[in-house]
């Protein structure tokens, strides 16, 4: 029986790999230091913000102290608040809201496993009015640097927040599904025991699908009741195929 969905933050709730990109190289660039567009993908997709920021400034020689990256990160916050307040309302990913609304009328709890700063997504959710949409808020502050994603630490401490909150709720890995959108996040999951929904929003179908425990195209082609007929059930295959 599914008792939580675990969800991630960019990319699944907010549209925004486009800026989260400009402002990783525009931070190198203020640092005088020279961004290459082909890094992003494989070293920052899915990955925490500690963990981007640091590989990028020690393959260039830079010495990363604590102090120096949180300077960095809270840099990088400004902007992104400042890149918010540009907007009307925040790109939530096409199909969240409704994700959201069946979930919210569902008896699943609601957790979000995020590797952006707590900064970060406390902006986007206070400007979609969306502070109260979840039980538990794990952030990339929450795991430190060495506990971001591929590491399960997050999904880990989201399943102990929501224990301790409702005790009752005997919550273990297994109750729980996660829905990710990059090879990093789905290792993240299943590493911490959750089985995962691979959505299409980073990666092509074809390939979320070989390493997710089920996939989709949209979010809005998950189907709840679909995965827990088959909950338990190692099948690597679209939630809306039969």
């Amino acid at each position: 029986m599914i008792k939580a969905i675990l969800v991630s933050f960019n990319n699944v709730v907010v549209k925004d790999d486009r800026v989260q990109q400009h402002l990783i190289e525009q931070l190198l660039i203020e640092e005088n230091l020279r961004p290459d567009a082909a890094e992003y993908r494989p070293d920052c997709l899915g990955r925490s913000e500690r963990a981007c920021l640091t590989t990028l400034l020690q393959r260039r020689g830079r010495f990363v102290t604590a102090d120096y990256l949180n300077q960095l990160l809270r840099k990088k916050a400004k902007a992104y608040q400042a890149w918010l307040n540009t907007l009307d309302k925040p790109p939530l990913y096409p199909g969240f809201e409704d994700l959201l609304f069946r979930i919210k009328a569902s008896p699943y709890k609601l957790a979000l496993v995020a590797g952006s700063q707590a900064a970060e997504v406390q902006a986007v959710l206070t400007k979609a009015n969306l502070t109260d949409a979840f039980t538990v808020i794990v952030t990339d502050d929450d795991v430190g640097q060495s506990g971001g994603k591929p590491a399960p630490d997050g999904y880990q401490a989201a399943i102990a927040q929501l224990n301790a909150q409702a005790p009752t709720l005997a919550l273990n890995p297994q109750d729980c599904v996660a829905i990710e959108d990059t090879f990093v996040g789905i290792e993240a999951a299943k590493a911490a025991g959750i089985p995962v929904i691979g959505v299409a929003h980073t990666y092509p179908y074809h390939m979320i699908q070989r390493c997710a425990t089920w996939a989709v195209d949209y979010l809005t082609e998950i189907d709840f009741e679909w995965i827990e007929q088959r909950h338990g059930v190692t099948v690597r295959i679209a939630a809306d195929s039969e």
